[in-house]
């Protein structure tokens, strides 16, 4: 005979406000985390925060949608983990742009026990900086976290040596004209001096020197306080998610497959840094797509590596309370 848990007989609105708390786990760019919640009786949309947009760095808000695509896929892995399936309706309504997600057609389901290990790896997931080992990833887990991305309907090309090349001279070149503009410089600056703002990106995740790798990270503008350590990235992996379509509903998804090769390399022990600055500049996301043989659009590059397990990593960046990213208001008087 089973046993009701606890987690089963609490009410939908419950499920769905915690579902959005945990999605604030999710990663997003210079941790902007640009996204704002709101629980209705029976769904869950996920909206922009436009106050929390890279206008200089993002002004198509592609790297917004990619952050919020990500806590999307958080919020739909929570909800599984407490047994509730969900229809996901991406950008439900032309009319409201900023409304990119609805959680609805909710119903119950078995707890899933791989969301409830995905959710567990939320908790430890992070960025780290550092240069990884020359111990090679294991094939299977390459092929892992490929599959996770490729189930969200987004591919990921992991990156020969030549293409190796190609990407950290795009990167080079992504820089050098990044540190070109004063107001990028200055929005960058202003996302790395948020201290006890529960927002950008502190000095203890940011490297103390420019770390040796294939694939330069980006310059901040100012050093961290991260130890480099020693080492070189020789045996990282360098891979490219791209999809056939260049809209706003491929860039959520895009998200979504980031958080699920995330999450999944996380559970594998794989280190994993999104690099954006080479899609945030038009002219080396074009590099991007020839290395892509055109044959479609790229969104994010990223580092797989295995990081040094005798260093300590980086700590996990600061995230904003609950209550400045959920809106229950909607529901405030019917939940226990």
């Amino acid at each position: 005979m089973s046993h009701e848990t606890p987690a089963q007989d609490r009410p939908l609105t419950t499920a769905l406000a915690e579902a959005a708390a945990t999605a604030g786990h999710a990663p997003s760019v210079h941790n902007t985390q640009p996204w704002r919640w709101r629980v209705l009786p029976d769904a869950l949309e996920l909206r922009t925060a436009p106050d929390r947009q890279l206008a200089a760095t993002d002004p198509e808000g592609r790297l917004v949608a990619i952050s919020c695509g990500a806590a999307l896929h958080h919020a739909r892995l929570a909800l599984a983990a407490e047994g509730w399936t969900a229809v996901v309706e991406r950008l439900p309504d032309p009319a409201q742009p900023d409304l990119l997600a609805r959680l609805t057609g909710l119903s119950r389901s078995g707890m899933d026990p791989d969301a409830m290990r995905m959710v567990q790896c939320m908790q430890v997931r992070h960025t780290d900086r550092r240069p990884v080992t020359d111990e090679p990833i294991p094939d299977a887990a390459l092929n892992d976290i490929d599959r996770a991305a490729t189930r969200e309907g987004v591919n990921l090309q992991i990156l020969d040596n030549t293409q190796k090349v190609q990407l950290a001279g795009a990167a080079q070149h992504a820089a050098a004209v990044e540190a070109d503009s004063t107001e990028l410089r200055e929005e960058l600056a202003y996302w790395t001096s948020r201290a006890g703002t529960g927002t950008g990106l502190p000095p203890e995740v940011l490297p103390e020197e420019a770390p040796q790798t294939t694939v330069p990270g980006r310059d901040f503008g100012r050093p961290g306080s991260l130890p480099v350590g020693p080492g070189h990235d020789r045996a990282a992996v360098y891979a490219i998610l791209w999809g056939t379509e260049d809209e706003p509903d491929s860039w959520l998804r895009a998200g979504e497959a980031l958080s699920a090769a995330w999450l999944t390399a996380t559970r594998l022990g794989v280190s994993l840094v999104p690099l954006s600055g080479v899609v945030e500049v038009d002219g080396t996301r074009q590099t991007l797509r020839h290395m892509l043989s055109d044959l479609g659009f790229p969104y994010l590059s990223m580092r797989l590596g295995l990081a040094d397990p005798a260093h300590a990593g980086p700590p996990h960046t600061p995230r904003l309370p609950t209550e400045q990213v959920v809106d229950t208001s909607a529901v405030r008087d019917q939940r226990s």
